[in-house]
């Protein structure tokens, strides 16, 4: 392990991945961060954000004021993407069924008071979070981490609609909380609703916010 990277991660390549995921994306959208000031700068974080489309996690990535490790659907790391991925310190996770690889080297980094990134729905799709997976919980049991909600709205098109014009994009910090999960399943399940119900409630609050902008 490289400090808060996962072995193999080369620094400085994952420093230019911040710095691409921080400017790509704006000839496209017209992006608003507020609460970054939230992020924790040092110590163990689990970041959960919800998830509409791929441009949700290289927004996040980028606007982060620290380095961050996310899990990233195993799928991505074929050829040339999944080399450049695995340079930047970003971990592949099989979906579907515990992935204790990808859990074990994200508790690593969490032990070395890192951060690392969850998209507890699972997969991309309306970002209600209507539903969560345990994974986020499972990494606060193991290593104490606080826990920091990114809300995101903008990035996926409206059933129906023609291609916008550089839509307003908008990421939303929370309050980073701490979350004593129990024991057993009883306890990951618990906490995972706590999760959910608090990214659940910043999404909404996100809403209402581009709402009245409107």
């Amino acid at each position: 392990m490289t400090g808060q990277l996962p072995e193999g991660t080369v620094p400085w390549l994952h420093d230019v991945g911040r710095w691409i995921g921080r400017w790509v994306q704006r000839p496209w959208y017209r992006i608003t961060v507020t609460g970054v000031e939230r992020v924790p700068l040092t110590g163990p974080v689990v970041l959960v954000a919800n998830h509409s489309s791929l441009v949700d996690p290289q927004v996040i990535f980028g606007m982060l004021p620290r380095r961050a490790v996310f899990l990233v659907k195993s799928e991505l790391f074929v050829g040339p993407l999944g080399r450049a991925l695995r340079a930047i310190g970003q971990v592949p996770v099989t979906r579907g069924s515990p992935d204790r690889t990808a859990l074990g080297t994200t508790v690593r980094v969490l032990g070395a008071g890192g951060l690392v990134g969850v998209f507890p729905e699972g997969t991309r799709g309306a970002g209600d979070v209507d539903r969560a997976e345990q994974g986020a919980a499972w990494l606060v049991r193991m290593s104490g981490a606080v826990v920091l909600p990114v809300a995101t709205r903008g990035t996926r098109r409206p059933p129906g609609s023609r291609r916008r014009l550089r839509p307003k994009l908008d990421v939303l910090v929370g309050e980073p909380f701490e979350l004593a999960v129990g024991r057993g399943r009883t306890g990951l399940a618990e906490a995972t609703e706590v999760i959910r119900r608090g990214l659940a409630d910043l999404v909404r609050e996100l809403d209402e916010q581009r709402t009245d902008a409107v």
